[in-house]
């Protein structure tokens, strides 16, 4: 008996429920060309993670390089060091005050993307440019539910004046649909959760939302027959893969009723909106596993989180910064500070290595979704005291479909645009564009 492979798009149905499913073998052409077929059907994805204030250099900087040596900072990543590339060098020209005065914190988020060099208002006639991501989404987004996602850990006002008569819209925004819109991003893990696995229908996606809630269930109850019913036409190995992404997907559910139990409590000192969770670790590691999610199920193949706002003056009192983050970038060559800045630069790299060791554990054909990822992290300051925009932290995970050769530590020309890296990047997503900001070519070197 032929069997007709299952269609990517297949969704398993419930009341306000729609939820797509990984890619499985089942999926794939059943003939000859299955084995190319089967690389085809892996798409590229990228994600972009944001970090203000700069960083330590000192410590982030690898000291020689070559193949990646982690230095002090970048320590957290040794599980997936050989995916991993860190790119020093690199500069966001706009991103200099170019005549504007103060606003580096603005212009450092603003330009981060768009290689553009925002106007300096904080009125409503904000202006700066279409950024990468969504470069990207324009041409590839509609091959999936989610042009792109926008995640954030904070909250971001899109209008008032937030740095030296910069619009709060620039400190707080790192994706721009176009140069005069950008994106706002989505800092509530339970409404991205439910974002992610609704049907479109309001009414019954919030009437599920209160069932389940109401009745502690789980959103897989209100696909189970589905479910069911699909994994009979499964192999083995599809079902242990189904079974691995539901078990994703509860885990998540069950930490987001924990964050929401202890919101609701009448004792609580502070209120937070039901699923954003109190300790920040928790709060980008649930983002974090929800971006994970979105790409296995190829409900987008774009992300931008943004950890905090630039100019942010959160404290970290779990890694001992009981300081403001802000305050303590402007270390004027103080030690302590100093160190305070290095425990925030750690802390901010162990998030994201959770995030691409999670990456790295979902297998996706003779790889995993990391092979198939490109993930770029880093700040638009260089040195917090300085507000400088050249040799940016910054550094490049994952195989890209096979497209990149990570693992190593790359010091490319002083004052190369970032851009040339966006463009090497699109590439790489099936998306030409002749130049982005002040880009001058391709970075021929990341395969």
């Amino acid at each position: 008996m032929t069997f007709e492979p299952i269609s990517r798009r297949t969704l398993l149905h419930g009341l306000g429920t729609a939820m797509a499913l990984p890619m499985l073998e089942a999926m794939l052409p059943l003939n000859a060309l299955a084995q190319t077929a089967s690389k085809v059907a892996r798409p590229n994805r990228m994600a972009f993670i944001f970090v203000p204030n700069g960083a330590n250099m000192a410590l982030w900087t690898p000291a020689s390089e070559g193949a990646l040596e982690l230095s002090p900072t970048l320590e957290p990543l040794r599980k997936v060091q050989s995916k991993v590339s860190v790119l020093s060098g690199l500069a966001q020209h706009n991103a200099f005050a170019l005549g504007d005065g103060g606003g580096d914190h603005a212009r450092s988020a603003a330009t981060w993307l768009t290689g553009c060099h925002p106007k300096k208002t904080d009125g409503a006639d904000i202006k700066a440019g279409i950024s990468v991501d969504q470069l990207a989404a324009m041409r590839v987004g509609k091959r999936t539910p989610f042009e792109s996602l926008e995640l954030g850990c904070e909250r971001g006002a899109m209008a008032g004046n937030c740095d030296s008569g910069y619009s709060c819209a620039y400190s707080s925004s790192i994706s721009w649909r176009g140069e005069s819109t950008p994106n706002a991003h989505e800092v509530d893990p339970r409404a991205v959760f439910e974002r992610l696995f609704g049907n479109n229908d309001p009414n019954e996606s919030e009437e599920s939302r209160v069932r389940r809630q109401g009745f502690k269930r789980s959103i897989l109850d209100f696909v189970l027959e589905d479910a069911n019913r699909l994994k009979k036409q499964l192999g083995a190995k599809d079902q242990s893969k189904l079974d691995e992404y539901f078990t994703g997907v509860r885990e998540i559910e069950d930490r987001l009723a924990r964050v929401q139990a202890i919101n609701s409590d009448p004792s609580a000192a502070q209120k937070k909106p039901a699923g954003v969770p109190g300790d920040m670790g928790e709060h980008i590691r649930l983002m974090c596993d929800m971006m994970a999610l979105a790409f296995q199920a190829d409900l987008t193949r774009i992300a931008t989180f943004m950890i905090a706002n630039d100019g942010s003056n959160r404290s970290y009192k779990d890694v001992g910064v009981p300081e403001g983050h802000h305050d303590m970038s402007h270390h004027g060559g103080d030690k302590y500070k100093l160190d305070q800045v290095a425990k925030i630069n750690k802390f901010h790299v162990q998030q994201v290595a959770y995030f691409l060791e999670k990456l790295d554990s979902i297998h996706e054909g003779e790889g995993t979704l990391l092979d198939n990822s490109m993930v770029m992290y880093g700040a638009g300051i260089s040195d917090g005291d300085r507000h400088n925009h050249d040799d940016l932290p910054i550094l490049l995970a994952g195989g890209g479909a096979g497209t990149l050769k990570p693992g190593r530590h790359q010091r490319f020309a002083h004052d190369t645009p970032l851009n040339n890296l966006f463009l090497s990047m699109l590439d790489r997503m099936g998306v030409h564009a002749e130049t982005i900001g002040d880009s001058t070519g391709r970075l021929t070197t990341l395969i």
